[in-house]
C-alpha cells in the first residue's frame, strides 16, 4: 500500500512510519518542523526513517498540498497537530494546526484522492474532558484548547464521512509514552532530571492523577490493525490505550527504581486543562481490530530509559 503520515517525525507517528514499512509499505512522511520542541529531535527522527527508505515532505499543511497528491494514497494516517496543553499556546495556534491544517488536508484529499480506502485521524482522550473513563459513546467535555480543537478536527473528518464523501475513521489515544516522547512530556522530562541530577517540574496536585499509560509499540500495533478493516471501522471513534491505570506517583516511582537515582522536585502550580483520571475503555478496539496491549510500564520504561541513554547520555 501507499500510505501518508503526517507529522511524520514527530513522537507516534515515527514509530507508525517505521512499523508500516517494515510490514512492506510505500510510505510517504510529511512535516513541518515547527519548533514547538526541539527541531534537532525531529530532525533526528527523519534521518533514521529516511535511512529505511520514508521518503520526506518538508510541508505546512495549511500551504498548498497539490505537489503531495501527485500520486494516490491508499491510506491517510493524520498525526499532525499542535500538541500540549501549554499556556504559552495561543488559541490561534491550537486553531491553525489542528482545525484550518486538518481541513486543507481534507480539501486536497477530496479534490485529489476520492479513491483513498481510509482517512485515519488520530484524535486524543482530551476531548472526555476531566475524567476520561468513559467509552465512545459519551459526549465529549473537552476543558482545554488542545481538546476544543482535537475534537473539532475528529468532526471536521466524520462529517465529510457521514456525508458519504469520504472513507474514515477516528482513534482516540490515551497518555502515550516510549522512546521519542516528545521532550515537555512527563517520562521524558523525568528521565532527563533523573540523568543530569536537575529538578524536576510538579505540578501541584499531578502525583495523584491517573492515567492510562500505554506504550507506544502497542498503539503502533493498533494503528495499523486498520489496514484490511477499513470497511470495518468506517464512521466509527475507536479508543485506543490501555485498561492498566498508574498513578503519575508510581510512573516516578518505576522510572526511579530502574535508573537507581532519586528525584529533585521543584513543586508549580496545578495546570489549568490537566486531566485528573484517564483509563481507557477499551472495547471496541478489541473487538473490531482485535487489539490487546501487551508492554507492562515497567518494559516500556525500560525502553524508554534505554533510548535516552543511547540518545542523548552515551
Amino acid at each position: 500500500m501507499r500510505i501518508l503520515v503526517t507529522g511524520a517525525a514527530g513522537f507516534i507517528a515515527s514509530h507508525l512510519c517505521e512499523k508500516l514499512v517494515s510490514l512492506g509499505h510505500e510510505v510517504i512522511g510529511l512535516d513541518n518542523f515547527n519548533d514547538y520542541y526541539s527541531v534537532s529531535l525531529k530532525e533526528m527522527n527523519a534521518k533514521d526513517l529516511e535511512s529505511i527508505g520514508v521518503q520526506f515532505y518538508r510541508i505546512d499543511l495549511n500551504d498548498d498540498l497539490a505537489s503531495l497528491f501527485e500520486k494516490p494514497y491508499d491510506y491517510i494516517y493524520h498525526l499532525a497537530a499542535q500538541p500540549g496543553i501549554s499556556a504559552e499556546t495561543t488559541l490561534e495556534e491550537y486553531v491553525e494546526n489542528n482545525i484550518f491544517a486538518t481541513q486543507n488536508l481534507l480539501d486536497a484529499v477530496l479534490l485529489e484522492n476520492k479513491e483513498l480506502k481510509s482517512f485515519i485521524n488520530i484524535a486524543t482522550s482530551s476531548v472526555y474532558g476531566i475524567e476520561a473513563t468513559v467509552n465512545e459513546t459519551v459526549p465529549p467535555a473537552p476543558v482545554s484548547f488542545y481538546g476544543s480543537t482535537k475534537l473539532a478536527a475528529e468532526q471536521l473528518v466524520l462529517g465529510l464521512q457521514r456525508l458519504n464523501k469520504l472513507h474514515a475513521c477516528s482513534i482516540r489515544l490515551y497518555s502515550v509514552y516510549g522512546p521519542r516522547e516528545r521532550p515537555e512530556k512527563l517520562y521524558t522530562k523525568l528521565i532527563e532530571s533523573l540523568f543530569n541530577g536537575i529538578p524536576f517540574p510538579l505540578f501541584e496536585g499531578s502525583l495523584k492523577h491517573e492515567r492510562s499509560f500505554t506504550y507506544v509499540g502497542d498503539i503502533v500495533e493498533g494503528l495499523v490493525a486498520i489496514i484490511g478493516k477499513e470497511n470495518v471501522v468506517d464512521g466509527e471513534i475507536i479508543n485506543l490505550g490501555t485498561d492498566e491505570v498508574n498513578t503519575t506517583h508510581e510512573g516516578i516511582n518505576v522510572v526511579e527504581n530502574i535508573m537507581n537515582k532519586k528525584l529533585i522536585v521543584d513543586q508549580k502550580p496545578a495546570r489549568k486543562g490537566d486531566q485528573q483520571r484517564t483509563a481507557a475503555v477499551i472495547d471496541k478496539a478489541k473487538k473490531l481490530l482485535s487489539y490487546s496491549p501487551k508492554v507492562s510500564l515497567k518494559q516500556g520504561l525500560e525502553a524508554q530509559v534505554k533510548w535516552y541513554k543511547e540518545k542523548f547520555i552515551d
